[in-house]
């Protein structure tokens, strides 16, 4: 059996700054790569990303 434990995290100001940073960045990396993804398959690409 797997065992999940749970934690609760109190983060400052300047961490929490820096979470929010740093999810943005992922979403656009993922919305940037799809896009690339979606015109690639468009324009009859076989491979994900040119």
């Amino acid at each position: 059996m797997i065992k999940g434990i749970k934690i609760k995290l109190k983060p400052n100001n300047k961490q929490k700054t820096k979470l929010f940073e740093s999810a943005g960045v992922a979403r656009f990396t993922y919305n940037w790569t799809l896009n690339r993804q979606i015109e690639n398959y468009k324009n009859g690409g076989n491979s994900y990303l040119m």
